[in-house]
């Protein structure tokens, strides 16, 4: 029997663009163009719809993302330490206590992604939430309770930097979205680009 779970809460929108990019030869991927409008654009208007607050993390041109309209975090972990610096930067920064995290290079993100992430986080007591697909998790669209800040940084003083490892830790919940892959596809080099590109 479903459970019966009060309306849905607010939620903070993470779009991670803080990454090196080196397979994208050092381009920042959030501003690279596809079909004529950055990536981060296509995320902001998936995304965008599905929170009640966005914020952009990013390291470079600062500027420009601003000019998208979300509030922009830095990482405050210096290095570029990977996608767990932008998630304790959002968690620390969100509005909510609810935070979703996206990457910025995933234009085709499911519409349904924050909604379903957030009914098995409740349902399950859990967390966090990932979502799967395919038989694949794919750890960077995730769903967390902001109390789970400490954990993080425990992780992260360790020496931690995986964010499926961290994932195992918190016991997180893992929701399948079937053999909706695409929607989860990153583009990550300009062969992706080029790919994309073809498919309009």
């Amino acid at each position: 029997m479903p459970v019966n779970l009060p309306a849905q809460p607010p939620v903070t929108g993470v779009v991670l663009c803080g990454g090196r990019a080196r397979r994208m030869d050092g381009t920042d991927k959030g501003l690279v163009v596809l079909r004529g409008r950055p990536l981060i654009a296509h995320v902001l208007e998936r995304f965008g719809p599905q929170v009640d607050e966005v914020l952009v993390n990013a390291n470079r041109n600062l500027d420009t993302y601003r000019g998208f309209g979300p509030s922009v975090i830095e990482d405050d972990i210096a290095g570029f330490p990977g996608p767990l610096a932008g998630v304790r930067c959002g968690l620390t920064r969100a509005a909510h206590t609810l935070v979703a995290t996206v990457p910025c290079d995933a234009p085709a993100l499911p519409g349904d992604l924050v909604v379903r992430l957030t009914a098995a986080l409740r349902e399950q007591g859990a967390t966090a939430a990932v979502a799967s697909s395919g038989g694949r998790n794919q750890p960077v669209f995730a769903l967390y309770r902001r109390d789970c800040l400490p954990a993080l940084d425990a992780f992260l003083a360790a020496g931690g930097r995986k964010v499926d490892d961290w994932h195992t830790q918190l016991s997180a919940v893992h929701v399948d979205f079937g053999s909706a892959a695409d929607a989860f596809a990153n583009i990550n080099t300009p062969e992706d680009l080029a790919r994309a590109e073809r498919s309009v």
